[in-house]
């Protein structure tokens, strides 16, 4: 887990770091490099595209992770949108949330309750 953390911290970091300097190049205005990237047909717009698939996943396993609820939808938003800031800072929270059961950090409380329950259950 140790070293799981540490790749997230250091992709956090390096995230920020090439974020800041981009937005101090280009602005905070993302939408139309993306988006225009997309509508040229361009290698650079399927990159874009196959990585709003990744958000669109993200955002779901948020979702589900958190029985769809309120709090789990707008932590889903926080997901797309955020994309890998959002998801390293969530994944760091809830390693050391979870202590180190990575069952727990992946499927959420309920879900994990419930496998564990099942398992025993066919014993």
């Amino acid at each position: 887990m140790t070293i799981f953390r540490i790749c997230l911290a250091t992709f956090l970091m390096v995230l920020c770091g090439y974020t800041a300097v981009t937005i101090s190049n280009q602005g905070w205005n993302l939408f139309p490099y993306f988006f225009g990237d997309m509508l040229e047909m361009s290698w650079a717009g399927q990159f874009n595209l196959d990585f709003t698939g990744f958000l669109m996943l993200s955002a779901a396993w948020t979702a589900w992770r958190n029985a769809f609820s309120p709090a789990g939808m707008i932590l889903a938003i926080l997901a797309f949108f955020g994309g890998m800031l959002f998801l390293t800072i969530y994944l760091l929270y809830l390693s050391f949330q979870c202590e180190e059961n990575i069952e727990l950090m992946m499927m959420g409380p309920r879900e994990t309750r419930d496998s564990n329950e099942q398992a025993k259950g066919r014993t």
